[in-house]
């Protein structure tokens, strides 16, 4: 049988392919929400996965060290290490900041590593330039998003350090690239205060009638010495030893050392389900707006060009051709229109994707959903430009 629909498209075929492309589109931006939804979401898994670590061990009663604030006394890692089960227990610090150089100022998550080597939690798992932080002040690694390169000197804080070597898709839970410098030196940049604030935290001091050098000696020294020293981190990255459990493990660790622990699975729940839980409300909610406007976009465009062959439906009624053909011609329409929108969105989302400051992933399972969303939404506009064909009386085509 010739297909009716197929001869109505090639007969106005320039209208129905600047549609198509107008339609996909709006399809390659509903991908492309997708994409950034997947992205947020590999983002946090990349951030687990190159902490190297099996067990993250936080302040009591936080969900730090990413989604809340955490702060542990630096020599806690010791007691950590005697747990039986643990095989390397560091240090680490997070600060998301701006980390500037001499050309450019970019927001970037400074993570502070405990010294060791390379495999050490924490530590940035592999290079794709120059080497690993050997010094223990003063050098960065840098991730190849920051736009640095090896050499540059950029100013954290008060100091600057000198980049050794660039890493890649070392990101944040939010996409910020990383910049790695020895634990000490994130230390200072995170807990320490500036030099005003220190003065006027020692005059205070001295002041307070409790700490009086006559009164209470060499208590007021250490006071003051204190404010000048920075025994803070964020978390303690914890690998286990080959054999045991990291729910056992953690449970030891929280009963002895009085922390709360956290495993690999109970990690991502925090990340997914809590910070990027709002974000990924607003995306779903962006995804049913979109997908009820391509849906609307399709219905008018297809029951507008119904309306536009009134005449010929009628005398394909008047010859004694079937409802159901009809109905198919028009429907298959409605496809065809979807399947161009599908294939230019789906070009234009994998062209712009790289452009975007935030990392897109497109996954081949998602663009099969929304394959079969776009199949089914043109499918569902048609109906309205069906029901108008159905109502065509045949008598239209010799009243003319």
């Amino acid at each position: 049988m010739i297909s009716l629909a197929g001869r109505d498209i090639l007969h106005d075929w320039g209208k129905f392919l600047l549609t198509g492309i107008g339609l996909g589109l709006l399809i390659g931006v509903t991908l492309t929400m997708a994409g950034v939804y997947r992205g947020m979401v590999d983002d946090g898994m990349v951030l687990l996965d190159n902490s190297g670590a099996e067990l993250w061990v936080v302040q009591k009663e936080t969900l730090g060290p990413y989604a809340e604030p955490s702060s542990l006394y630096d020599d806690i890692y010791r007691g950590v290490l005697a747990v039986p089960g643990v095989d390397q227990a560091a240090n680490v610090t997070y600060l998301t900041m701006q980390v500037r150089s001499a050309t450019r100022e970019v927001r970037a998550m400074v993570v502070g590593i405990a010294s060791g080597q390379p495999g050490t939690p924490g530590w940035p798992p592999h290079l794709v330039a120059g080497r690993q932080i050997t010094r223990s002040h003063y050098e960065a690694v840098a991730d190849i998003a920051t736009g640095f390169a090896i050499g540059d000197r950029v100013g954290i804080r008060r100091h600057e350090y000198t980049v050794v070597g660039l890493t890649r898709r070392m990101v944040s839970s939010g996409g910020d690239p990383m910049v790695f410098i020895p634990l000490k030196d994130a230390q200072e940049a995170q807990f320490l205060k500036d030099n005003e604030a220190v003065l006027q935290g020692r005059r205070r001091t001295s002041e307070n009638p409790a700490f009086n050098r006559a009164g209470v000696p060499g208590l007021l020294d250490a006071v003051i010495t204190s404010q000048s020293r920075n025994p803070y981190v964020n978390a303690v990255l914890v690998k286990l030893a080959p054999g045991f459990a990291p729910g056992d493990v953690a449970g030891s660790i929280e009963r002895w050392q009085h922390l709360t622990v956290y495993t690999r699975p109970e990690m991502e729940g925090i990340l997914v389900g809590k910070l990027i839980a709002t974000a990924a409300r607003q995306i779903g909610m962006f995804l049913v707006i979109l997908s009820i406007v391509s849906a609307a976009i399709v219905a008018f465009i297809i029951y507008t060009m119904t309306l536009g062959k009134i005449r010929e439906i009628a005398v394909l009624k008047l010859i004694g051709t079937r409802n159901r053909t009809i109905a198919f011609m028009i429907m298959q329409q409605a496809v065809g229109l979807g399947l161009i929108g599908f294939v230019v969105g789906k070009v234009a989302a994998t062209f712009w994707a790289p452009g975007f400051p935030k990392y897109v992933l497109l996954l081949p399972g998602d663009s099969l959903v929304g394959f079969g969303a776009v199949v089914l939404i043109c499918v569902l506009a048609s109906l309205i430009a069906i029901r108008a064909a159905l109502r065509v009386d045949p008598a239209e085509a010799i009243g003319g």
